[in-house]
């Protein structure tokens, strides 16, 4: 399967991948335990500027299983996702975990494992980055809508423009220094944000550290319901689902990723309605960072407990100074059963009797500044990040098909 539109430069060969590299995949469908010994990468902490292991789960390892045998990683394996519609083509290489354990790749991914006698692996790595190969996956998928993944055959069969082993090297060189740069930048457009968003948490780790929960003669605390006021608002007429994520961020589903949250089983309308500034509580996933203020209306789920401060109050400091008690492990205290993976929090009369600081409106402000700071910092970062990732893809591309000559290219910066 070639692309008739791939013009091919002197001296260079176009051939399908599977003279070239051998695919894997397929092959792992872990159960994850706490206490293993096997990494498993999946499609989520697969990522093209590296592996994000704070994602990666862990597996037991089994020596009569088959399964995690083939799904077994060696340094500078491809990593492909394969299934699904979010992720599906996103590529990352392996090359050695943190901690040293032994790694696998789940059934969504497929490893692509090169002979460096046929084609630099990084090379390979780089080209199936570009914007030749990613423009063919709608014709290498199959499958249904639901159900959609790439064909193993047609993947084997897709295209590859070789160049010599010299000029592969000499293309590693150029493209390494530059995605360098901009990944240097994206992680420090992620650090700005993050101080912002720390220095919040700093202040409000403060306020708990001098209220009575954490010191005898400590400033007020007060039932949670003296401080926010619970809604029981009908659902609106609206197609928006207001989700709280467990990062803390509680938004329409539509404006974000579809991960880091749990999907609920129902079709029909979600439950009650929310609006912007709402503070949002996760009735099951509230202990795990699901709590925060909303930054869109819609409608929400109702295991969710939707409230208002009273007083005057500002959501935008509740919802952090619940999450980080949440996170603590203060509010889990106060639960009378637990779920596999949640603390039963469904009850507003057992949540609202919860103590928590009694925080002055000016203190909260002070909170809160920082917080819509960093939110504001955030919009415009993911679109410059938006721009790296863009300017990347141009370069790769550029490079891996001979549209510059990386001998000579100067100039060429982020």
């Amino acid at each position: 399967m070639f692309d008739p539109q791939l013009r091919c430069p002197d001296g260079w060969r176009m051939v399908p991948i599977k003279t070239l590299a051998t695919l894997i995949g397929r092959g792992l469908t872990p159960s994850y335990v706490d206490d293993s010994q096997v990494r498993v990468i999946g499609q989520v902490a697969n990522r093209l500027d590296g592996i994000d292991w704070s994602r990666t789960r862990y597996h037991r390892h089994s020596e009569d299983s088959g399964a995690t045998s083939k799904g077994r990683l060696v340094r500078r394996d491809i990593l492909l996702n394969s299934t699904g519609t979010g992720t599906l083509g996103r590529v990352g290489i392996f090359e050695a975990s943190p901690d040293s354990r032994e790694c696998v790749a789940d059934s969504h991914i497929t490893i692509i494992r090169s002979d460096p006698a046929d084609v630099i692996p990084r090379y390979l790595y780089y080209w199936l980055s570009s914007a030749p190969f990613q423009g063919l996956l709608g014709a290498l998928t199959v499958g249904s809508t639901n159900q959609i993944e790439l064909g193993r055959e047609r993947l084997a069969a897709a295209p590859v423009l070789l160049p010599s082993t010299d000029d592969q090297t000499r293309i590693l060189r150029f493209l390494d220094v530059q995605c360098q740069r901009i990944d240097s930048l994206a992680s420090k457009c992620r650090q700005m944000q993050r101080l912002l968003s720390e220095r919040a948490d700093s202040l409000i780790a403060e306020m708990i550290g001098e209220s009575a929960l954490a010191k005898d003669g400590g400033a007020e605390c007060a039932p949670l319901r003296r401080l926010l006021r619970k809604q029981t608002r009908p659902a609106g007429s609206t197609d928006e689902v207001v989700t709280a994520f467990r990062d803390g961020q509680v938004t329409a589903r539509s404006l974000r990723r579809a991960e880091g949250y749990t999907m609920s089983s129902s079709t029909e309308p979600q439950g009650q309605a929310v609006e912007a500034g709402d503070v949002v509580v996760h009735g099951l996933d509230g202990f795990s960072g699901a709590i925060g203020d909303a930054e869109a209306s819609g409608n929400c789920s109702p295991v969710n407990h939707v409230c208002i401060p009273c007083d005057g109050g500002s959501g935008v400091f509740y919802g952090r100074l619940l999450r980080s008690l949440a996170l603590d492990g203060y509010l889990g205290l106060f639960a009378t059963s637990t779920r596999e993976r949640a603390v039963d929090f469904r009850s507003w009369e057992l949540f609202g009797a919860i103590p928590i600081p009694n925080i002055r409106p000016d203190r909260q402000l002070e909170v809160e500044q920082l917080i819509l700071a960093a939110r504001g910092l955030r919009v415009e970062l993911d679109q410059f990040k938006k721009l790296l990732t863009e300017h990347r893809l141009a370069l790769i591309t550029a490079a891996v098909t001979g549209q510059i000559d990386v001998t000579t290219a100067r100039g060429v910066e982020v």
